[in-house]
């Protein structure tokens, strides 16, 4: 059985130039979108016609003699195939084009076990920022979780002009790599790196030592990116409020050396009372504001109010009115 690996990532931040690396014989690329690789090479490049994309893909795969084959731009296998049949109505169109790109995954598995294939695929984004492989259709993302076909999951980040492959979940996508693979959370964007040590690790073929490997890992390894570097910035947000509000409560209370904060000490002065403000006429026929303070309601009112709440009372108690209690005061008169 064959190994698969999935590289993930946004256009121009590195999955085709991560070939770079490899030798001419060691490698086929199955060239889906038919373009030019971003890098002078001598590959063997197996670019598939629109018409019968998916069956020269599947066999261009089976028919290669190589030990590495990168399916490039894979997420094109789905696109042309809609692109060349979009007049078409009905379901079958999007079986078709849904089945196809999972027959190819899965094709994977007949191959020798000494065979990697790597498929490098854009990812897409929901509206909550999480990402994954970019499909089409509903029924590989309901019924079938690419990712879920595979053990390794990278994916391409770009930090400060550097450019790398994340090997762990930020927990807002579906990289994954197995326990010890890999020496830190972003490596090198080498592809030939990465097949050195997924052959040192599961011990396939013709594969490096932990020794030969040592150097290499030293190398590749970019511990000055961390998780949080890598772009969490709801975070990096959250952080910011929760300081802001930390000022805040500074400037109101007391703080003690925890950095908890009390309450101020009550005041002895009585509060001010409520004030407002009108316009009054003065002598030389100006206005000004003048602030008077807010009068309490009279007795006479408070008895006017006290008399309509129990004219209702008795109503109510009488049959007059079938109101809940507790809704007087959403009644339309008074």
């Amino acid at each position: 059985m064959g190994q698969k690996v999935l590289i993930l990532g946004d256009s121009g931040t590195g999955k085709s130039a991560s070939m770079r690396n490899f030798k001419p014989e060691e490698i086929l690329v199955i060239n889906v979108a038919g373009k030019t690789l971003p890098f002078k090479n001598h590959f063997t490049l197996a670019t598939p016609t629109f018409e019968k994309l998916t069956d020269q893909v599947l066999q261009a795969m089976q028919n290669s003699k190589k030990k590495v084959i990168v399916v490039d731009d894979a997420q094109y296998i789905m696109s042309f195939q809609y692109m060349r049949r979009i007049k078409e109505n009905g379901w079958d169109k999007w079986n078709d084009i849904q089945g196809d790109f999972f027959n190819i995954i899965k094709a994977v598995d007949d191959l020798p076990d000494d065979v990697v294939v790597y498929f490098l695929s854009h990812l897409q984004r929901d509206d909550e920022g999480h990402e994954k492989i970019k499909t089409m259709g509903k029924m590989l993302d309901e019924k079938i979780t690419i990712e879920g076909l595979f053990t390794i999951v990278l994916k391409t980040n770009v930090t400060d002009g550097k450019y790398c492959f994340l090997t762990q979940n930020s927990g807002k996508d579906t990289v994954k790599s197995p326990i010890g693979m890999f020496p830190s959370y972003a490596i090198d964007n080498d592809l030939k790196y990465v097949d050195t040590k997924i052959r040192n690790y599961y011990e396939i073929g013709d594969f490096k030592n932990d020794e030969e490997v040592a150097q290499m890992d030293q190398e590749a390894a970019k511990v000055e990116i961390t998780k949080e570097a890598a772009g969490d910035r709801r975070s990096r947000r959250r952080k910011t409020s929760s300081s802001e509000e930390t000022t805040e409560s500074e400037g109101s209370g007391n703080v003690d050396g925890q950095g908890n904060v009390s309450e101020p000490a009550p005041s002895d002065e009585a509060p001010v009372e409520k004030q407002r403000k009108r316009k009054v006429r003065t002598e030389d026929n100006g206005e000004k504001e003048e602030e008077k303070p807010a009068e309490a309601p009279t007795e006479e009112a408070k008895e006017e109010g006290s008399g309509k709440h129990e004219r209702r009372r008795r109503q109510r108690k009488d049959g007059f009115l079938n109101i809940p209690e507790g809704m007087d005061e959403e009644l339309p008169f008074k």
